[in-house]
């Protein structure tokens, strides 16, 4: 009788006690949870409370934003790597902004493209034109005359 009685104790308390094990379980979990939302909420109020000071409000905006006092110059450091020099190496004279000239200001721009796309697509005169060139007189570039292929200009349709 009495191991009857304490095979049905062991029954009736041993779900019990599972579910006390896997809830503290839990419980440890959902604490450790709270106290790194605690700690994120502290830390987030904390910045919240930067924001209040005018002297750090100033830092952010010049940092982030570039911002300047009335008076103030601003200077930019530019990586010398990624500044362009405005003047070409070989003739010593000032880059334009580009090849396409010749339309008033009043052209809409898809002229000034087309244009920009003519001039792009065109073969660069060579300034060693004066003889035959072995064209045949009256030949231009564009009208047929071929490169030698040599291997140093790439074939039509190729991008070096």
């Amino acid at each position: 009788m009495l191991s009857v009685v304490v095979l049905l104790a062991v029954v009736l308390l041993l779900p019990t006690l599972r579910a006390y094990v896997n809830q503290t379980g839990e419980l440890r979990e959902l604490r450790g949870d709270l106290e790194q939302a605690q700690a994120e909420h502290d830390e987030l109020e904390a910045e919240l409370a930067r924001w209040d000071d005018p002297a750090y409000v100033v830092r952010e905006a010049r940092d982030r934003l570039n911002f300047v006092m009335p008076g103030e110059r601003p200077w930019r450091v530019l990586d010398p790597e990624t500044v362009v020099d405005d003047t070409d190496p070989q003739t010593g004279r000032t880059i334009t902004d580009g090849p396409v000239r010749g339309y008033e200001a009043g052209t809409p721009w898809y002229e000034a493209i087309w244009v920009s796309v003519q001039v792009a697509g065109g073969q660069p005169a060579s300034s060693g034109q004066e003889g035959d060139g072995g064209g045949g007189a009256g030949t231009t570039p564009s009208e047929g005359a071929r490169q030698p292929d040599d291997g140093t200009s790439p074939a039509s349709g190729e991008n070096g």
